[in-house]
């Protein structure tokens, strides 16, 4: 999973610097067109290359776990697994969604505006190069090291890092920030499914994650809006990041509480 969602990391690492230069040479509407066009003719044609597993290794994995999704959504587990990735990825999309914002409206501030932006796309950029490290690192760990352990590890990485940016007006804190931050983000989307699998087995991971996938696309949501709602308030993000801190603590909280080994799910 880790190799895997190394396309997605180097994508991510890739689209500030690309986005920059293509507004600064066409304008935001010509730079969402290219890119658009380049997900269409790159994107889109691989997908037709990519195989269903063979038959009878399907039939294999799927009995790996006899339960059904019923069974699956009124165990406890389910809503701990659900809680902790919703609030994770909140306080993820919360911080990642404003940052850019946070960096060229209030800490870089008085400096020129082309300045501002590049400064804030190397930040953005070196949050998603680390990101990569953290799929690989994480994906690693979570092969060696019960799934659960390494979540928790995830979700603590996420929740320290966002301090750091009460000390952004320092670079090297700034840098910090962006180093932990992108080393959590690259494992919080890939530890989900593997912790649901752990749990519940194959079976069933394909409607199971579409659940909780679905919970944590509200929390994605939302929680950037409330950081923006508290920054429009009162005029910093003081507030709204100190509540992005409590989601991931909480998110660390219910991941604690997962049991380590699988579950026999009754249907």
């Amino acid at each position: 999973m880790g190799l895997a969602y190394l396309g997605i990391g180097l994508g991510s690492a890739v689209a500030p610097l690309l986005s920059h230069r293509l507004t600064q040479q066409f304008g935001w509407h010509g730079a969402l067109r290219t890119l658009g066009v380049l997900v269409v003719l790159i994107a889109l044609p691989l997908a037709f290359f990519i195989k269903e597993s063979p038959a009878q290794e399907r039939e294999t994995r799927s009995q790996l776990q006899p339960g059904a999704i019923g069974g699956v959504v009124r165990s406890w587990p389910f809503y701990l697994l659900a809680i902790g990735s919703m609030c994770s990825i909140g306080a993820v999309g919360g911080t990642f969604q404003n940052l850019k914002l946070f960096l060229t409206g209030d800490l870089f501030r008085g400096v020129p505006p082309q300045q501002a932006q590049a400064a804030a796309a190397n930040v953005l950029s070196l949050i998603l190069i680390s990101s990569l490290c953290g799929r690989l690192l994480m994906g690693w760990l979570a092969d060696r090291f019960p799934k659960k352990f390494v979540m928790l590890l995830i979700y603590l990485i996420v929740g320290g890092s966002i301090p750091l940016l009460f000390l952004a007006s320092s670079r090297p804190f700034l840098y910090l920030f962006a180093v932990l931050f992108g080393i959590g983000l690259g494992g919080d989307y890939m530890i989900i499914p593997l912790m649901a699998a752990e749990l519940f087995g194959v079976k069933i991971l394909g409607r199971l994650m579409g659940v909780v996938l679905t919970a944590d696309g509200v929390a994605e949501a939302l929680a950037p809006l409330l950081v923006a709602k508290t920054r429009d308030t009162t005029a910093s993000y003081a507030i709204g990041f100190t509540i992005l801190m409590v989601l991931a603590l909480v998110g660390a909280v219910a991941v604690a509480l997962l049991p380590r080994k699988a579950l026999e799910v009754r249907t």
